[in-house]
């Protein structure tokens, strides 16, 4: 991909980087627990993404934009045999789920606290089994869905990344994001909705803990939709 496609004028897919002040732990955590997470991107992307992780795994699950941790650490945490690349730019978030880390003491999570994108172009071809994308920031208003997750350059990173066979979910309680998302993977040519019938997308996926966010939607009476798509 070319810079364009990196720029943050092109490709502002996330908000402010930094909230409230980190506790002194989390930043000790980001000084010395981060940098043996990170992925080095300057570096050429090993042929066989598995060997990123100490332990032996058997497939690698991509999460983008993983907010508060708690769903990619409770993944982690319950499969073992399974590698999760972690991506945030939010440094309050990386922090907690650093914090979490180090408190479980789970081993098969690898992390980027910057731009998606990088991580996607610097995977090599069909090497990642799931792609999660779940209760990704909306932007709601028209003028500014142009920086939505979901576009058509986004999914073709994800087709190349992804493994035939391999899916890409995703979960939001945005009606209009939802509807946005069904279009534009219909659209795609790599990409098949996997649902067959209403209760397909409209029950969280197995094994699913409920986060924050999720949680915030259904006190303000909204309803979640969980879409999963097929790499063809």
């Amino acid at each position: 991909m070319t810079d364009q496609h990196r720029s943050r004028s092109t490709e502002a897919f996330f908000g402010r980087r930094k909230g409230k002040p980190l506790r002194a732990l989390q930043a000790t955590h980001l000084e010395t627990v981060l940098p043996l997470l990170r992925l080095d991107l300057a570096s050429p992307a090993p042929d066989d993404v598995k060997t990123l992780f100490r332990n032996p795994v058997g497939r690698v699950r991509l999460e983008i934009g993983f907010g508060g941790g708690e769903h990619l650490i409770h993944r982690a945490a319950e499969d073992a045999e399974t590698g999760f690349i972690g991506v945030e730019p939010f440094v309050n978030s990386m922090a907690k789920l650093v914090g979490y880390i180090e408190e479980r003491g789970v081993e098969n999570i690898r992390l980027h606290d910057d731009d998606a994108t990088q991580v996607l172009d610097w995977l090599p071809e069909n090497a990642i089994d799931q792609i999660d994308l779940l209760y990704p920031d909306p932007w709601p208003k028209r003028k500014h869905w142009k920086r939505r997750f979901v576009s058509p350059v986004n999914l073709d990173r994800f087709a190349r990344v992804l493994k035939p066979g391999g899916i890409f979910c995703f979960a939001s309680d945005i009606d209009s994001y939802v509807n946005w998302t069904l279009s534009h993977c219909h659209d795609h040519p790599s990409f098949n909705w996997t649902a067959e019938n209403a209760s397909d997308w409209l029950t969280p996926y197995a094994g699913w803990p409920s986060t924050r966010y999720e949680a915030k939607a259904r006190r303000e009476g909204r309803k979640s939709a969980y879409l999963t798509f097929r790499r063809l």
